[in-house]
């Protein structure tokens, strides 16, 4: 019953409150501790094989500290007093869902846009998005949201959720230590998990860990969201036949599913630091992306997060009665 009220009651805060302004955030802790990490094992670029193992020793020394840490505060708190404990949980998981603010990011982009101010546009969407803005125009600002709000979906949204109510299944685990692991090992890989330099030997294995602790979650996601579009054979048609073309084992899964509900075609060219790289194209351009279809992705993210609590809740109830 303790670790529905905590599911029920995080995600209750993150959609209410979000990440409110001036707090200290579990990811900016994390966050910190990389970039500690990551400048001396970058002084041994004389040694790539250092480097490569010293990649490997920062994933585990973050995901498994995140994950420790988490557990400590909340028994801590347990000991204390259950109900400070339980505060301590709440807290925590609801750090680890991304829904609301993804919805703010995709909002702060789309006002301006819904005023013809492209340059406030562009200039939002660049704190989001890791391609050149400056030149976007409208229809590419639009599908630049599109692609962010999709792929973020299963990392920042349904993947923690996954792996809170799989650790709320666990006898004395719970839901905050495997949701503060996955959320750290998403921070690292977007902190350093890229092939090109400094980071093409210090970030290889946060990248493959990420991808391996979000297979699962995000298969899962792209089921539940075609059963949930009424059209399911037809969603994973489009799925099985575009997200392997993308060189992400997951985002392109993810991109895809949503792509195939709503209409619309995503990929194509972008520009990374003035150099030119081409996405593979994603779903079938029945419609163009609009901010209305970006506010119907949204709304599958949160119907699918619901559908998940529920199905979750309902399983824990279940277990406590064996």
């Amino acid at each position: 019953m303790l670790s529905i009220a905590i599911l029920g009651l995080a995600a209750g805060l993150d959609f209410i409150l979000g990440d409110p302004w001036g707090w200290t955030h579990p990811v900016q802790v994390m966050g910190w501790a990389i970039d500690r990490g990551k400048a001396r094992l970058l002084a041994w670029e004389a040694w790539s094989q250092g480097q490569r193992w010293g990649g490997v020793a920062l994933t585990v020394a973050v995901v498994g500290g995140s994950g420790g840490v988490g557990w400590l505060l909340v028994a801590g708190g347990n000991v204390l007093d259950p109900r400070l404990g339980g505060a301590i949980a709440t807290v925590l998981l609801a750090s680890c869902f991304a829904g609301r603010s993804l919805r703010h990011a995709a909002q702060s982009v789309l006002e301006p846009l819904r005023l013809g101010d492209l340059d406030l546009a562009r200039s939002h969407l660049a704190l989001y998005v890791g391609r050149d803005t400056t030149d976007l125009s409208e229809a590419e600002i639009l599908r630049a949201v599109l692609e962010t709000v999709t792929e973020n979906a299963v990392d920042g949204v349904l993947a923690p959720l996954f792996y809170g109510l799989v650790g709320a299944a666990i006898p004395g685990l719970g839901s905050v230590p495997l949701a503060l692991a996955y959320k750290a090992a998403s921070t690292l890989d977007s902190m350093v998990g890229y092939r090109a330099a400094p980071y093409t030997h210090l970030g290889w294995f946060s990248a493959r860990f990420e991808d391996g602790f979000t297979w699962l979650p995000c298969r899962c996601a792209v089921v539940t969201l075609a059963l949930l579009s009424g059209q399911p054979r037809r969603v994973l048609a489009v799925c099985r036949r575009d997200a392997p073309q993308d060189p992400s084992p997951n985002a392109g899964w993810s991109e895809c599913v949503y792509a195939a509900i709503v209409g619309v075609q995503m990929g194509g060219v972008n520009r990374y630091g003035g150099q030119l790289k081409t996405k593979p194209l994603l779903g079938d351009p029945l419609r163009p992306i609009s901010p209305d279809r970006i506010r119907e992705a949204m709304a599958l993210t949160r119907l699918c997060f619901l559908v998940w609590l529920g199905l979750g809740c309902a399983i824990l109830w279940g277990l406590s009665l064996v």
